[in-house]
């Protein structure tokens, strides 16, 4: 291995680190406790050294918000190998909120926090959200496909998609705020289940 590629392999390697370290903290004091500071005395860097990598927490921020949204699409691949639309469908919204219960605090990161998406404002690319919409594209895919094979009547794949992602999105929201604690609490998983199945139905039997 040359000099560069050496280099190069460090440097990636301490860009990990120190997402690593700043994911441990948030997790366990919040991401608004947290500050650069203290992410560099975790891995004993200094504070100038995690600024050549990250100009801001917000930068940070938006780097382990990407790294969410590419465990999201991964979560999603799977459902390809179901072969019914509608149960396809079914098994997207189902990954979304196992993801989200799963991991409350990257769900926050990624759909709540201001933060990330200030840092993608302030890159000012024409489309600079790369990692949310991989995830989104995953939906427009499963919603184009069930309208391929007739079970999905919709006009157009991109907007359904996005009224699935609401749809679900906003069960996530609720329990996780704990929005849900109208029901019992052995209710609360069974009435998200005939929600989606409900919305389901609509999508089969048109817009």
């Amino acid at each position: 291995m040359g000099i560069a590629e050496r280099k190069e392999r460090e440097k990636t390697e301490r860009r990990q680190a120190i997402l690593a370290a700043a994911q441990q903290l948030f997790n366990e004091q919040g991401f608004e406790k947290v500050s650069m500071r203290n992410i560099a005395e975790a891995i004993e860097y200094s504070p100038a050294t995690i600024y050549l990598y990250f100009k801001d927490k917000n930068e940070l921020l938006f780097a382990l918000q990407n790294q969410a949204f590419g465990q999201l699409a991964q979560a999603f691949e799977s459902v390809f190998s179901i072969q019914h639309p509608a149960e396809r469908l079914r098994a997207v919204g189902h990954k979304y909120l196992e993801f989200a219960f799963e991991h409350p605090e990257l769900f926050e990161l990624m759909f709540i926090m201001t933060g990330p998406m200030e840092a993608v404002e302030a890159r000012g690319e024409a489309a600079p959200w790369a990692s949310g919409r991989a995830a989104f594209d995953r939906v427009v895919q499963v919603m184009q496909q069930g309208m391929d094979a007739g079970v999905f009547r919709c006009p157009n794949s991109e907007s359904a998609a996005l009224m699935v992602w609401s749809q679900v999105h906003g069960l996530a929201a609720l329990f996780l705020r704990k929005r849900l604690m109208i029901f019992p609490d052995d209710r609360r998983h069974a009435l998200m289940d005939e929600a989606m199945n409900l919305f389901t139905q609509v999508l089969k039997h048109g817009l």
